[in-house]
């Protein structure tokens, strides 16, 4: 994994994780959530931020 790749994957990941905060304190729906992802995906595009995209929708079923 390059710099850059490492440097993206961060920034995915992080932003996602105050995402996921927002939606288990219920301040964004989850179509909200998953149109954030969608964004956050296509601008960043990580290496491993893909296989956890809908970890957290799954998870508090």
């Amino acid at each position: 994994m390059s710099r850059n790749d490492f440097q993206k994957e961060k920034l995915y990941q992080a932003t996602m994780s105050m995402t996921r905060k927002m939606l288990q304190e219920g301040l964004i729906s989850e179509e909200e959530y998953r149109q954030v992802d969608t964004i956050f995906l296509e601008k960043y595009q990580p290496g491993f931020g893909t296989l956890f995209s809908d970890l957290s929708l799954t998870s508090r079923a």
